[in-house]
C-alpha cells in the first residue's frame, strides 16, 4: 500500500522545517507527488480606508517559503509543488485549506504551537472535515521517519478500524508494531482480537496484542504512556469517535491527544 499524492501544511514558522523534511522522507519512499500548501494569517495592506490584498508582508513570507520548500524537495525532481492559500483571514484559510486536503491522500499537518500564525483550529478543522487522514507532527522534537515503531490505539469502533487501514501505508514492514485496546472494568473481552494480529500480518506487519484497563479520564493519558513505553515513532487513533468511550465521544479525548502529543499522531476520521 503506498501514498501517491500527499499534502504538506506550510508556513513561516521555524517548525516547518522538520515537517518538510518528515513529508520527503515519506513522498521519496513512496514515490509520491508532494504538495506543500502556504496557509497562514495575514492582513492586508492599508492606506486609510483602502485594503489591498496580498500585502507586502504576505508575498515575502510567502517566497522564503516557498523557495526553502523548492530547496528541500530538490531531490523529489518534479513531483514537488508549492501553493500559496492566498487567504489572510482565519475563517477564509480554514475553509481553503479543508478543500485543499480532501484531494490528497495524507495530509500532514503540525502540533498547534502559541504564538503562530496558523489559526489554531486548523488541525482539528482538517481531520474532521478534509476526509483524509492527517499525520500531525509535534512542537517540538526531532522525527525524521515513522513508522518503525507504531502503536495502534484500538477498540471495537469503526473509528480505530479506520485509523489501523489509514496507518498501514507509512508502517514499515519490519515493523514492531504493538496494538494497545483500551477497555474498562465492565467491558467484556474481545473474542476477535486475533483478527487484528494476522490481519496486520497479512500485510506484513508483526504485531503484539495489549489490553490495558482505565477509567476513561485517564484513556488518552494511558495511550501517549504506552507509546512512550514502547519507544512508539507513530500513534495510529481514531479521530473524534462516538463509539468506544462515550465521554471521550464529544472530542475531548482527541483534542488531549493533539494538545500534549509527544510523537507523530495519525488522525483518521
Amino acid at each position: 500500500m503506498t501514498f501517491a499524492d500527499i499534502l504538506v501544511h506550510l508556513d513561516s514558522s521555524p517548525r516547518c522545517e522538520a515537517r518538510v523534511s518528515l513529508a520527503v522522507t515519506l513522498a521519496a519512499r513512496h514515490g509520491a507527488r508532494l504538495t506543500g500548501l502556504f496557509a497562514e494569517t495575514s492582513s492586508a495592506h492599508r492606506v486609510g480606508v483602502v485594503a489591498t490584498w496580498p500585502s507586502e508582508d504576505h508575498v515575502a513570507r510567502a517566497a522564503a517559503v516557498a523557495t526553502a520548500f523548492a530547496a528541500a524537495t530538490a531531490s523529489l525532481g518534479g513531483k514537488a509543488s508549492f501553493v500559496d492559500v492566498n487567504r489572510g483571514g482565519e475563517h477564509e484559510i480554514l475553509l481553503r485549506a479543508t478543500d485543499f486536503a480532501r484531494h490528497f491522500d495524507l495530509v500532514i499537518l503540525g502540533q498547534t504551537e502559541e504564538g503562530s500564525r496558523v489559526p489554531s483550529d486548523l488541525p482539528e478543522q482538517i481531520v474532521l472535515e478534509s476526509g483524509r487522514p492527517a499525520l500531525m507532527i509535534p512542537y517540538a522534537g526531532t522525527y525524521t521517519d515513522v513508522g518503525h515503531r507504531p502503536l495502534f490505539a484500538w477498540h471495537r469502533s469503526k473509528g480505530a478500524a479506520r485509523a489501523l487501514a489509514d496507518a498501514l501505508p507509512l508502517v514499515q514492514t519490519e515493523a514492531n508494531a504493538l496494538v494497545v485496546q483500551a477497555a474498562r472494568h465492565s467491558d467484556p473481552a474481545d473474542e476477535l482480537h486475533d483478527l487484528v494480529i494476522s490481519h496486520l500480518a497479512a500485510h506484513g506487519v508483526i504485531a503484539h496484542y495489549e489490553t490495558v484497563v482505565v477509567e476513561e479520564v485517564k484513556l488518552m493519558d494511558t495511550l501517549l504512556n504506552q507509546a512512550a513505553d514502547h519507544s512508539a515513532d507513530l500513534l495510529a487513533i481514531g479521530a473524534f469517535d462516538q463509539t468506544g468511550f462515550p465521554f471521550l465521544g464529544r472530542g475531548s479525548g482527541t483534542r488531549y491527544v493533539m494538545r500534549h502529543m509527544t510523537l507523530p499522531v495519525l488522525f483518521s476520521h
